[in-house]
């Protein structure tokens, strides 16, 4: 799969950075296609309600109810069609690039193929939805879609008699038709409503409204589009005429095109397999996964901040069974977890700076634990000298620092930036590891494991426990989100940072623990900042 993933992933980073330079990530559609598509269904729901008071079942009122809302009341009900309309096309759109994306980014493996397979489903519902509405104008559009649509039924033998012959006269059917679409049509959308609540029931801090000034700005854009461009019918479906020359809408209706020169067969494969393929590919091939966090009791004092902090649902409380003086435990279910390490990085007990016992936070990633961290800051600070040596700690899956070519700088994987505990930067500038510490993570808005840089955000602005403490020099801190493509961004700005610390007076290990110390130092920790 890495040969279709890989160009995906860049071709969506770099699109992703132009709009960055032009909305900022706030605004950027990219960072929020689910909450779009989210906010686009309310669209169609809110015109659709408005539409359906003026709509009329029968033969041949649907047709005409639709045209008198089109042409007699155009300033109002019109555009609520054509709203209705682009704003289901725009659903459609939001939904695909949302499954691209995922996929792009491989996020719907491991922990994350329930949101996969769930978001999956969806499209049936989507595009169910969309074929439903356009039968109910019965024009000869919709002529068109209810014979193609029946005889593509008609090829399962699921029905007694072919229905497609309900539409070879118009005496075969009446208003009782109209009036089962329009259940159809709204029911549809409710299911999918559900469904699309439980796809969520995995994720913590879900994002299903964009931002403000991106809603306005998309709903103005439909509704300019309205005016330009109002969407309207053909004519009247007369079952004694075969349709001919046709506007599609391709966003919902491609399929039908292929039904009729490549057989509802085909098309029955196509989309039985298609859709068997799709929900297969969080296996095809399985995910290699890591570890996924595990709870030391000895040290979990029931704070509940990894609950809090979780991306995924991942952990949570359950009552104390060790005897501890606590009310509950933390409980990891390692179906659920991505293996992160966020829940670490919210763990008060993983201080790099305990030495009267082992350091074990109360909750860990086995494959990569707080001393391993702590014992890697060491070792890469060996070959850093003079007065602008940088420890970066950086996301696995945003720009690699260690492969910028930047003099005295040494780097320190993490999962995720969201792994790491403040306190670590207090570590290294108070044992004089380094002189300058970089935080980076994924491009803003951009977090493969969702929020990540979101609590990193809160903790460094110490608005979010565990704080960066006020006694840490900020001068000497660098944080920076970005991309695998945006190196250059990264190489200016670690290069400005160490021109920066150059300038900085001259201290000594011994000063800057006591920055760190309050302004209080003693033996121990000065003889050991000084080893």
């Amino acid at each position: 799969m890495e040969f279709l993933k890989r160009p995906m992933k860049f071709a969506f980073l770099w699109l992703e950075g132009w709009f960055d330079r032009f909305f900022g990530p706030k605004w950027n559609p990219f960072y929020c296609l689910g909450a779009l598509g989210y906010y686009y269904f309310w669209i169609v729901a809110a015109s659709g309600i408005y539409i359906f008071i003026f709509f009329d079942t029968g033969i041949p009122q649907a047709f005409t109810s639709t045209e008198y809302m089109t042409h007699d009341q155009w300033y109002l009900a019109g555009i609520m069609r054509s709203l209705h309309r682009y704003a289901s096309d725009a659903m459609v759109v939001m939904v695909l690039m949302h499954l691209c994306r995922e996929f792009a980014f491989d996020r719907y493996r491991g922990g994350r193929w329930f949101s996969w397979v769930t978001g999956v489903s969806t499209l049936w519902l989507v595009f169910s939805a969309g074929v439903t509405g356009y039968w109910l104008v019965w024009d000869k559009l919709a002529q068109y879609i209810a014979i193609a649509s029946t005889e593509w039924l008609d090829w399962l033998p699921i029905f007694g008699e072919p229905i497609a012959r309900n539409f070879l006269a118009s005496s075969h059917f009446d208003g009782r038709f109209f009036t089962l679409l329009v259940f159809m049509h709204i029911a549809i959308p409710l299911f999918l409503l559900f469904i699309m609540w439980f796809h969520l029931q995995r994720i913590s801090y879900a994002k299903v409204n964009p931002a403000r000034g991106l809603a306005v700005g998309t709903l103005a854009m439909l509704f300019v589009l309205s005016l330009v461009k109002p969407a309207i019918s053909h004519e009247m479906a007369n079952l004694a005429e075969v349709p001919g020359v046709l506007n599609m809408d391709w966003f919902y209706l491609w399929a039908y095109p292929m039904i009729e020169h490549l057989g509802p067969g085909f098309m029955w494969a196509f989309a039985g397999g298609g859709t068997l393929l799709l929900i297969l590919v969080p296996w095809l091939p399985p995910k290699k996964r890591r570890p996924a966090a595990v709870v030391d009791l000895k040290n979990c004092n029931g704070c509940t901040r990894c609950v809090t902090d979780c991306p995924f649902r991942a952990v949570n409380m359950q009552p104390r069974t060790d005897g501890a003086p606590f009310r509950e435990e933390a409980v990891v279910d390692p179906s659920m977890c991505v293996s992160c390490g966020i829940c670490v990085g919210a763990c008060p007990t993983a201080m790099p700076f305990r030495r009267a016992s082992d350091l074990v936070a109360g909750i860990e990633l086995p494959d990569l634990s707080v001393a391993h961290i702590r014992a890697q800051a060491h070792e890469a600070a060996v070959p850093l000298n003079g007065k602008d040596r940088i420890i970066a700690f950086g996301c696995d899956h945003g720009c690699d620092a260690a492969k910028l070519g930047i003099n005295n700088l040494a780097f320190v994987p993490l999962r995720c930036a969201g792994m790491l505990l403040p306190s670590f930067i207090d570590y290294v500038l108070s044992k004089n590891l380094a002189d300058g510490v970089v935080v980076s993570g994924c491009r803003e808005g951009e977090c493969h494991h969702r929020i990540g840089n979101v609590w990193v955000d809160g903790r460094l602005a110490r608005e979010r426990d565990p704080q960066l403490r006020r006694r840490v020099p900020v001068e000497r801190l660098l944080k920076n989100w970005a991309a695998p493509t945006d190196r250059r961004q990264l190489f200016t700005e670690i290069s400005a940072f160490q021109a920066r610390l150059r300038d900085l007076p001259e201290d000594d290990a011994a000063t800057r623990l006591t920055l760190v110390n309050g302004g209080k130092t003693d033996g121990t920790e000065t003889s050991e900042t000084a080893a």
